[in-house]
């Protein structure tokens, strides 16, 4: 085990809990939906629950749960075949790519003296990625080869231009930025990306479940997409780190803006018994939900894919917590065909 230099609790404190309620996160606005042909749903409308919605999501997706903004076009219906061969139809989703409820922010610090923007995951563990934790990442691989910062004038080496974002960032790493905190912005890549999906109307089981492996689990509902685990040892192979921002996510060339974790920044539909808050949907068309429902507690009978059933919502998955570096662990349904969930760069992301 690497010795872990520091924990995140004071930085979710002051941070996510602090700056993020201020700029909106958690707090997603079912009245501002996207137009897909259907009424938005209003949690506080007294003509319906009080409490929230309560929908049985093995039903099928409810395109009017997306934020207004989180898609770059109307959600409509076509026909689509599942990967099993069955013909069936797809919501086609085109999510906006950039989140339409809170900032994105920086994630490296700049010199050795910073507080911490961003967090990294060291043995499964997630750490503060501030300026002490730079300096001691010599002890924390026990590798003398990482020196990420200019020992002279305590600055550190971070990815500043697009160039340089494109090539610290990409697969095969280039060993010229050995020693980088890969940081890209929205502005490095020429905007947000626009992610495409097919979601199955009304989801199927599978007989077995699907790996993600290199396969982006879904989307948020303010139009974001959920990736697939970041591959860790590999950024660090290369002597790079490549730290996830207050919300969970962060920017690469090939897919834009997107989560590694569910940080509390999404917001979501809140539900009618308190259950955990409709957060997106899974590729397979089955809800995903945040971790734990209005008391703080996880359900207790998750399957492998971090899912289970209950009578309001049916078949749905529930977030996984700090530090997993992934949003759910497989898929229970059987997804689409070519189903999308990748940008315009062409291949998987390498971060």
């Amino acid at each position: 085990m690497h010795p872990i230099h520091t924990t995140r609790s004071t930085l979710q404190m002051t941070l996510l809990l602090g700056a993020l309620a201020m700029l909106g996160c958690g707090d997603g606005d079912p009245d501002a939906s996207v137009d897909a042909g259907v009424d938005a749903v209003d949690p506080e409308d007294d003509s319906g629950s009080s409490d929230g919605v309560c929908e049985n999501t093995s039903q099928g997706m409810s395109p009017e749960h997306f934020f207004a903004g989180s898609v770059a076009e109307e959600i409509v219906e076509e026909d689509c075949t599942l990967t099993n061969g069955v013909e069936t139809t797809c919501y086609r989703v085109v999510a906006a790519g950039e989140p339409t409820n809170h900032e994105l922010t920086t994630v490296c610090p700049r010199t050795i003296e910073d507080e911490a923007t961003g967090f990294w995951n060291i043995d499964g563990q997630s750490v503060d990625v501030d300026g002490p934790f730079i300096v001691s990442l010599a002890t924390v691989f026990d590798d003398p080869s990482w020196q990420m910062y200019d020992p002279d004038t305590g600055k550190v080496f971070v990815t500043e231009t697009a160039e340089e974002c494109l090539a610290a960032g990409g697969m095969p790493l280039d060993p010229g930025y050995a020693n980088y905190c890969v940081e890209c912005t929205l502005e490095h890549i020429g905007g947000a990306m626009t992610i495409e999906y097919l979601i199955p109307t009304r989801p199927v089981m599978a007989d077995e479940p699907t790996e993600l492996a290199q396969l982006a689990p879904g989307v948020s509902l303010n139009g974001v997409q959920f990736e697939f685990p970041a591959d860790i040892d590999t950024i660090e192979s290369g002597l790079q780190i490549a730290p996830i921002d207050v919300c969970g996510g962060h920017v690469n060339f090939n897919i834009g803006y997107h989560y590694h974790e569910e940080l509390g920044c999404i917001g979501g539909v809140e539900q009618c018994d308190g259950h955990a808050a409709l957060i997106g949907y899974a590729r397979d068309g089955f809800g995903i939900y945040e971790m734990t429902d209005e008391n703080g507690e996880e359900p207790a009978d998750l399957d492998p894919c971090r899912g289970h059933t209950d009578d309001a919502r049916g078949y749905h998955y529930h977030a996984l917590g700090v530090g997993e570096n992934a949003i759910i662990g497989c898929l229970s349904g059987v997804p689409v065909e070519g189903g999308g969930g990748m940008g315009p760069g062409g291949g998987p992301p390498g971060m």
